[in-house]
């Protein structure tokens, strides 16, 4: 599973992503941008409380019974002449999408943006066998020649790049000798790969969404590369979680009207492509063969645990623009393929505990992921859910920690230490330069502890009275 996106404790992640200044404002502007186009975009469609209670219980009827949801979409899949294929692990999705491209002597493979292949490491798995993979999608291509960098947001991967920084890295990557200004680097992006996607043997895209009444894949993106891959090689693969489903054209009208909105604050997306099964005799384009491979890798654990709500997310990234931890660290921060308020309710319970045990640290609980979710997912408690199995049953913050919290509770529950305790309590006004609150004052100004308690002062004023 590759989940895990740096082996940097987290301290040192947290400390390397602010020392970026500029990363830090690019967040921040996208955040400020895409916010404001959401909020605009919902109070005109109005009613937006009854959508997400309507995209929520689509969510949860599908995860009730995704056993059959399954079952009916992999059989008209296959009725409409794909063939579908459930791999349990990352191993055994990767594998047979290795399989396939090996089976076609595919010797290059252009992708469209996909978040589950990032989770297998697909990409991995087929350059070790040398086949050259292109993302076609321009922020993943950036951050695909950019020494492999990974995504910092689900929706927009290259959100902590600012236009200074892609200039420079197409320039010294690609030869590119313009300037900085979008539309001309998004031009020679365009020149370079315009010939991959004719080359290519194979074609990878993830699903937003697969109808389970028609077998029917849809791909939702805002550049033109979806449309190609799709359209141009021969074959294609799709690589779905298998709880991305709904029963019908009806609910995907529902989860379509929230993603865009969501996603990136505008009323419907560029383009939303929709295919069911490979290329008919009468079809102008499309893949001769589709095949579609549906990934377990832990959803099934999700599903049968308490926190399996978090499986209704679409993946719109709404979360993590809204976060003010997400601001301040970005996505590397989180050192997980999920990052923000997802990421922290979901890969403890997908991918394990242990390796996880400090993502839910960064998060404020404020709360502010739960008021803008358009599928309701309980972020907020999950997260403080999660806190409390690694303190209380892994026991996995650490000896000092459980020692300092058991000294506070024997504290706290005896009166007459406690009262001794508060009596010192206005020693803490002298500022630590030492110890474990040293980095938490270095960016916080302390509150003030009064020197006299109010116990004493509520006395002294009782006894004045009398």
């Amino acid at each position: 599973m590759s989940i895990q996106t740096s082996d940097l404790p987290l301290h040192d992640r947290i400390n390397t992503e602010l020392e970026k200044p500029f990363m830090r404002k690019a967040i921040a502007n996208a955040q400020d941008l895409l916010n404001q186009k959401r909020e605009d975009v919902f109070k005109e469609l109005g009613n937006y409380e009854q959508w997400k209670s309507q995209a929520s219980a689509i969510r949860h009827h599908v995860l009730e019974n995704l056993d059959y949801y399954l079952d009916l979409f992999s059989s008209n899949a296959e009725q409409a002449g794909a063939h579908v294929y459930f791999a349990s692990t990352d191993q055994e999705a990767t594998e047979r999408a290795l399989a396939i491209c090996q089976a076609k002597n595919a010797s290059k493979v252009v992708k469209s943006k996909s978040m589950v292949t990032e989770e297998i490491g697909l990409n991995e798995v087929l350059e070790d066998q040398g086949i050259e993979v292109i993302e076609t999608d321009l922020g993943e291509y950036l951050l695909q020649i950019d020494n492999h960098d990974k995504p910092s947001h689900i929706v927009v991967p290259a959100l902590h790049k600012n236009r200074d920084r892609i200039q420079q890295v197409l320039q010294e990557k690609r030869g590119y000798d313009g300037d900085n200004l979008p539309e001309n680097m998004t031009r020679f992006v365009r020149h370079l790969i315009r010939k991959d996607f004719l080359e290519a043997d194979v074609a990878i895209t993830g699903c937003n969404f697969g109808v389970a009444e028609t077998g029917t894949c849809t791909l939702v993106t805002n550049e033109g590369n979806g449309r190609f891959v799709t359209t141009v090689p021969k074959t294609q693969i799709v690589v779905m979680g298998m709880e991305r489903l709904v029963p019908s054209f009806k609910e995907l009208d529902t989860m379509l009207s929230l993603l865009a909105r969501s996603a990136v604050g505008a009323k419907l997306t560029s383009y939303m492509t929709l295919f069911t099964g490979p290329k008919k005799p009468d079809d102008m384009d499309g893949p001769e063969e589709l095949h579609i491979i549906i990934v377990d890798n832990g959803r099934s654990k999700v599903l049968g645990s308490p926190f399996k709500e978090v499986l209704k997310c679409i993946r719109c990234g709404t979360c993590m623009l809204e976060c003010p931890a997400y601001r301040h660290v970005c996505g590397h921060g989180y050192g997980a393929l999920y990052p923000g308020p997802l990421g922290a309710a979901l890969v403890p319970v997908l991918a394990g505990y242990t390796p996880f045990k400090d993502l839910t640290k960064i998060c404020t609980l404020c709360g502010a992921c739960n008021e803008v979710c358009p599928v309701q997912v309980p972020l907020y408690e999950y997260i403080y859910e999660h806190r409390r199995i690694i303190a209380e049953e892994k026991q996995l913050e650490g000896r000092l920690e459980g020692i300092a919290m058991g000294l506070y509770g024997g504290i706290i529950g005896n009166a007459k230490l406690y009262d001794m305790t508060t009596r010192f309590a206005s020693v803490a006004n002298i500022s630590p330069k030492i110890g474990p609150l040293k980095q938490w004052c270095k960016n916080r100004e302390r509150p003030h502890v009064a020197t006299q308690r109010f116990r004493d002062w509520y006395k002294i004023t009782k006894k004045g009275q009398k």
